[in-house]
């Protein structure tokens, strides 16, 4: 009901009050007609999407009205059409967003923290007054905030939200990790100036977006909180005038719109009955109203020739991107040696959940998986020289096969004047080097009477095989998996992780391919 007063209180106002040039547009419900004439208004509709047009609020200066802009522009844009989802949430504390949209009794099903965790956009929205959908606030966003590393985290979740029409986001008067996700997510960035202070702080936003490379088209200034009583002489005839000036001379873009100062305005968020009143309904008459009605029929505007945004791009770009992992992963499995290279079992073909350890050669010329038992056996008997006598029975047998779960392994093949050797090292699973030795590089081992392929030799071999029968430079980094999902580490952000662990080692040890 609300949201219908609303609307009709925009038709037969602003019709009288503020006649729209042809190219404006305003909305109706499409049962209505998908185009209707009403004086100058011409009435459009637009498609319902699942993929929001942001439009982010930010300042690093408090007090310039940011909040106050976001919620009322929030209701602006669902007058002008009932049929636009419209939704807002914030990052600030200060609970203004709630205090407006929530219906009283209304059970809650999450805020903007749960956002962040990766609840999708769509579950959190709530209806609220004036039809507006918003998303609770948080208290627990000080805390979440220290662990969110990614400046893209907020444009993967909202491409993913499914949130549909025009999403509003309110944020916090500093540039943290917050505001910056919503900086990078945002089709349009709308930045409230009152003074100088404020447009001197706009450079730091300008400056973080030349870093990242973004593109500062979606930047724009609009002076706030401008009052119309002062007045100056010369080119410069009031606030806004000033503002707008230096901000072009410093290569700003501004809206051709502002926000004046109004008591009345100001009265309708402090008040005795502690309610947030909007505009739209409390301050007809103002100038502040007409005012907002041109910043939103601006921003919808802005939606309606945007036939791509952020979200839609971002879940493009993901999907690609998933694609692009899916076949390197692909690419990393059918390069695998499908057998044991111990007991020549075909750990791929035929799962057992045995495959414990993944190796792979420092130039990435042979990458496989070694069988559980295979590799300890191995290591107790031509590295440890544990063979003779020892049993699954002793207690020392399970420590050391532990440990080895807890440890990765760096053979690398070395030629010392007397002939080919390898140098053994341990590293725990953080890449602190646990134990190193030397060992000869033999193909058989043991006398006439017991004579056998030497085990070191055939890993040597079977992964750094060189022209002839040299070996070639570089080493084998052996790393333990989970053998019930040993191919898991072959997956993007595993096999970045043991990339890095790889790298980390072979600059320990001097390699060159590391």
């Amino acid at each position: 009901m609300k949201c219908r007063a609303a609307n009709d209180i925009l038709r037969s106002d602003f019709q009288m009050r503020f006649p729209l040039p042809a190219s404006r547009f305003y909305h109706t419900p499409s049962a209505v007609s998908n185009r209707l004439t009403m004086g100058t208004i011409h009435i459009t509709i637009l498609p319902m999407q699942d993929y929001p047009y942001v439009v982010t609020i930010s300042s690093e200066k408090g007090g310039v009205g940011k909040t106050t802009l976001a919620t009322n522009l929030a209701i602006f844009l669902k007058a002008l059409n009932e049929d636009l989802p419209v939704s807002i949430f914030s990052f600030d504390n200060h609970f203004t967003v709630d205090k407006m949209f929530e219906i009283k009794g209304q059970k809650l099903k999450g805020n903007v923290a749960d956002l962040l965790l990766e609840t999708p956009g769509s579950e959190l929205l709530h209806t609220g007054q004036y039809g507006v959908n918003y998303i609770p606030s948080s208290t627990a966003l000080t805390d979440l905030k220290h662990s969110i590393k990614m400046p893209m985290l907020l444009a993967r979740l909202l491409a993913l939200s499914q949130i549909p029409g025009i999403l509003i986001i309110d944020t916090r008067p500093d540039l943290d990790a917050l505001t910056e996700n919503a900086l990078y997510a945002a089709d349009r960035v709308i930045i409230p100036v009152k003074d100088m202070a404020s447009l001197e702080n706009c450079r730091n936003i300008f400056e973080l977006f030349d870093r990242r490379g973004l593109d500062k088209k979606s930047l724009a200034l609009i002076p706030c909180l401008i009052d119309s009583r002062i007045k100056y002489e010369g080119m410069f005839r009031d606030q806004r005038t000033l503002l707008k000036s230096y901000a072009i001379n410093r290569g700003y873009r501004c809206l051709d719109v502002h926000i004046s100062k109004s008591p009345k305005v100001e009265s309708l968020n402090t008040n005795p009955a502690g309610r947030v009143y909007p505009v739209l309904t409390h301050a007809r008459g103002t100038d502040v109203h007409g005012q907002f009605f041109r910043l939103a029929s601006l921003v919808t505007e802005e939606m309606e020739k945007t036939a791509e945004p952020r979200s839609l791009l971002f879940r493009q770009w993901l999907t690609a991107e998933n694609g692009r992992k899916k076949e390197a992963f692909f690419a990393r499995l059918t390069g695998l040696k499908p057998d044991c290279l111990f007991c020549k079992r075909p750990l791929l073909k035929e799962p057992t959940g045995t495959a414990s350890y993944y190796f792979e050669t420092s130039d990435g010329g042979a990458s496989g998986f070694l069988e559980e038992e295979c590799f300890f056996g191995f290591l107790l008997s031509s590295i440890y020289n544990l063979d003779n006598g020892f049993t699954a029975d002793d207690p020392t047998w399970h420590i050391l096969k532990d440990s080895t779960k807890e440890s990765s392994f760096v053979f690398r093949p070395m030629e010392n004047g007397n002939g080919a050797e390898v140098e053994f090292s341990q590293f725990d699973l953080k890449g602190s080097r646990q134990s190193k030795k030397h060992y000869k590089l033999r193909e058989y081992e043991g006398g006439l009477l017991s004579r056998e392929r030497s085990k070191l030799f055939t890993l040597m071999s079977e992964t750094l095989a060189g022209f002839g029968e040299s070996l070639r430079d570089g080493f084998l980094f052996v790393h333990p998996v989970n053998p019930q999902e040993p191919e898991a580490i072959l997956l993007e952000e595993n096999y970045r992780n043991f990339n890095r662990l790889k790298k980390h080692i072979g600059e320990q040890i001097g390699d060159r391919e590391a």
